[in-house]
This record gives structure tokens, sequence and C-alpha cells, in this order.
């Protein structure tokens, strides 16, 4: 037969409260079930949007590398007289023009080699189906319960003319705000800056 004495009693019951605290732990370092968090796809598209008064080119990004107010690259360019689409424009046509510019946007620093050097980089041919030089954007949704709780921006991209669109896969009523940030650096202007989830 078996004596419980207090001291005994002391010691169990200890025991057990060690027991507890062990499993405790456990739990909170291992998580309980479906609380844990995980990613999905984030679709980043369009942003190649151009203001109408500029006739498909991105201007935004343009007057941003150069450096210059896009109120004054505009009236500068309105004494241009570009080549039509598709056309291989006339070598003194293009000297013309250089001059036009220039005349306007040279007391802001810019010279030939960089006038030359940006709009070498955002020249296309729309009508071919080409965009200027641009990267994707990429991003992924962090999801815990059922529910977008964070969007982590992977990759900045560039080339971004306009706000794009975003939406998470399988959240179709989650909203993502796209903030994109300009400047000199031709690598980076026109990069998404933030991605802020928007909520309801």
């Amino acid at each position: 037969m078996r004596i419980v004495t207090p001291r005994s009693r002391l010691r169990l019951a200890t025991a057990s409260a060690a027991a507890v605290c062990g499993l405790a732990l456990v739990i909170a370092a291992t998580g309980a079930t479906g609380s844990t968090a995980r990613s999905t796809k984030v679709t980043i598209t369009g942003g190649h949007a151009t203001d109408p008064r500029d006739g498909g080119r991105p201007v935004v990004l343009v007057t941003a590398a150069l450096g210059v107010p896009t109120a004054v690259f505009r009236k500068a360019f309105s004494g241009v007289s570009p080549a039509g689409a598709g056309e291989e424009p006339d070598p003194e046509q293009v000297q013309r023009n250089k001059a036009a510019l220039l005349a306007v946007i040279a007391p802001y620093g810019v010279t030939n080699e960089r006038l030359d050097e940006v709009s070498n980089s955002y020249r296309y041919n729309g009508s071919a189906g080409e965009l200027w030089r641009h990267s994707a954007a990429t991003a992924r949704a962090v999801v815990r319960n059922g529910r977008v709780v964070a969007v982590r921006l992977v990759s900045a991209g560039a080339g971004y003319s306009s706000t794009p669109r975003v939406t998470i896969k399988g959240y179709p009523k989650v909203k993502v705000r796209a903030t994109i940030a300009y400047g000199k650096d031709l690598a980076t202007n026109g990069r998404v800056a933030k991605l802020t989830l928007v909520r309801g």
C-alpha cells in the first residue's frame, strides 16, 4: 500500500504543472492549427498608359529621367515635328527636333548626350505592338486564417507610366494600391515603390 504524504502530493503537483507548461510551450512554438501564414500569387498588370496629349509618348518617364518639369517638356515638344508611325526620321529633321528641344530644356542641365540616352531608352514602335524598355514588378500576398494580411513587394520593376492593376489569386475582392516612383536612374525610373493593402 502506497502512503501519500503532503510532501509527495507537492512533488506530483509540481510535475503536473511542468508537464502542462511544456505542452503550452510546444503549442506556442508550432502554432495552433490554421494560424500558420502562407503566401499566394499577386498579379501586377497594365501600368503603361500615356497622357492623350503626348501622342503615345511616355512623357512622365522621359521628363523624370531628364529632370525637367512635364509642362516644360510638353512646351518644348510643341516645336518638334516627329516622323510618322513606322517611318524612319530624316537625319536633318532629327537635328532640328533636338535643337528645338534643347533650346528649352538645356537650362535644366540636359545635355545632347543625355537627351539621346533617354530618348533611345523610351523609343518604341507602338503600331508594331512594341513597348518602351520596362521590367515587371512582382509581389506575394501573406494569408493567415483565410485572410490577406499583407502584400510584400518582391521586385519593384521599372518603366511604369501609370498605376498598374494589382490582383491577388483567390481573393478578387481584396484591393491593393500601387505607388509609382520616378527618378533620373533609367534602371529604376517608373518603379513600384510601395503596395498598400486597402482595408474595406
